[in-house]
């Protein structure tokens, strides 16, 4: 991976999300996902509550629960569904998926365990840079694996699997794209 030349990075701290169930959440993340709860705070005035949980590497998952927020809109706050069904698309300032680091020769066996578990997962993704972004099998050009699914508030959450470094001159070639290319 490059180096930051302006700051010191470590990672991600944590990142913060907003459930509709604190319990559910807690039996998802913890439950099924094995991550462990490690801090819980109650906010102050009835405001709700801020949970966190370890998702490995020194780095956290985060979740708030308001009593009174706004549902969220599949297509809007989150894709309607997952990637390999033919769902990315999700609004300006929302957060697309959240992806959690696994290695890449256990990715078949975590999916099969979440099958077991009875989460609806997708199939694997070969990643790679073809027309359509994805190989049909792992090969010389793939650069992450990965599964998607849906936690119970329908975040979608990938395991995704480096499978060699990047920052290759290959790896960073697209002119990014402005506000004026938008069709909205």
């Amino acid at each position: 991976m490059a180096d930051n030349t302006e700051f010191e990075l470590r990672g991600i701290n944590h990142l913060a999300l907003v459930c509709s169930d604190m319990k559910q959440t807690v039996d998802f993340y913890s439950g099924v996902l094995g991550m462990p709860l490690i801090k819980t705070i109650e906010l102050p005035m009835g405001w709700g509550q801020h949970f966190f949980f370890d998702c490995g590497g020194g780095n956290a998952l985060a979740f708030f629960w308001f009593p009174d927020a706004p549902e969220g809109v599949p297509g809007v706050s989150a894709p309607k569904n997952l990637p390999d069904r033919g769902e990315l698309l999700s609004a300006v300032g929302s957060m697309n998926h959240i992806a959690l680091d696994v290695a890449p020769d256990r990715i078949e066996e975590y999916r099969d365990k979440l099958i077991a578990k009875g989460v609806d997962v997708g199939v694997i993704l070969n990643h790679d840079d073809s027309e359509f972004g994805i190989a049909p099998a792992m090969g010389e050009g793939v650069f992450v694996r990965s599964i998607y699914f849906k936690d119970p508030d329908g975040i979608l959450v990938e395991f995704a699997a480096w499978t060699r470094d990047l920052g290759l001159p290959e790896d960073v070639r697209h002119e990014p794209r402005t506000a004026a290319d938008r069709t909205v």
